[in-house]
C-alpha cells in the first residue's frame, strides 16, 4: 500500500473523501496513540484520543488547509489528551511519562508564580523557538518529541532510528544547551 504524501490527503479532506480519515491514521495514528497513551496514562483513552482527533480534522479540514498534516494532527491530538487529562484529575500523567518529561525539564523553565506570568510566558515561548531553530534536525526532532509529544525515551529512539543511549544524550546536552541559553536571554 503507497503511503500518500500530505498534500494528498489534504486533498482528500477537500474532497470530502472518507479515505482522508484512514489514509492520516495510517501515516500518524500510531504516533498519535503513542502521545495520547502517555499524556493520558491509558492506551484506551489514547484510542480515544486519535479517533477524536480524526474527527476534528474531519471537521476542520476544510476550511483549514495544514502544511502539516502531521503537525496539525498532533496539535489536534495533544489538545484533546490534555483535556482528557485535565478533565480526569489525575496526578499520575502520562504513563509517568509527561510527569518525567516535565521534570527533566523544570530547572530550565522559569517559575510561573511571577506575577507578570502571561508576559514572561510568551517571551520563554519565543526563546525557546529561537533555540530550537539553531538545533540540528534530528536533534530538534528528538526534542520536540520527547518535550512536546511527552514520549518516552524508548519511543523517541523508535521514531528517530537510533539508540535509547544516543537519544539519552542528545536530550541531556540539549537541555544543558537550553539552559545557558535561557541564562543568557535573561530567564534564568
Amino acid at each position: 500500500m503507497q503511503i500518500l504524501e500530505d498534500s494528498e490527503i489534504v486533498q482528500l479532506f477537500h474532497q470530502r473523501d472518507q479515505r482522508a480519515i484512514r489514509e492520516t491514521e495510517s501515516k500518524y495514528g500510531a504516533l498519535g496513540l503513542g502521545m495520547a497513551s502517555n499524556l493520558t496514562g491509558s492506551r484506551q483513552d489514547g484510542e480515544e484520543c486519535v479517533n477524536d482527533a480524526l474527527m476534528r480534522l474531519w471537521d476542520k479540514i476544510p476550511p483549514a488547509k495544514p502544511e502539516s498534516l502531521g503537525g496539525f494532527f498532533m496539535t489536534v491530538c495533544r489538545r484533546i489528551a490534555l483535556d482528557k487529562r485535565k478533565e480526569q484529575h489525575r496526578e499520575k500523567r502520562g504513563g509517568g511519562q509527561a510527569a518525567v518529561a516535565f521534570e527533566e525539564l523544570s530547572e530550565c523553565i522559569a517559575s510561573p508564580e511571577r506575577p507578570e506570568e502571561q508576559i514572561d510566558r510568551r517571551a520563554l515561548s519565543g526563546a525557546v523557538s529561537r533555540f530550537l531553530d539553531t538545533l540540528p534536525a534530528e536533534t530538534r526532532v528528538m526534542f520536540i518529541l520527547r518535550y512536546w509529544s511527552c514520549l518516552s525515551v524508548q519511543e523517541v529512539a523508535a521514531e528517530c532510528g537510533a539508540g535509547e543511549s544516543k537519544v539519552k544524550m542528545t536530550l541531556l546536552r540539549t537541555r544543558k544547551k537550553l539552559k545557558d541559553y535561557l541564562e543568557q536571554e535573561g530567564f534564568l
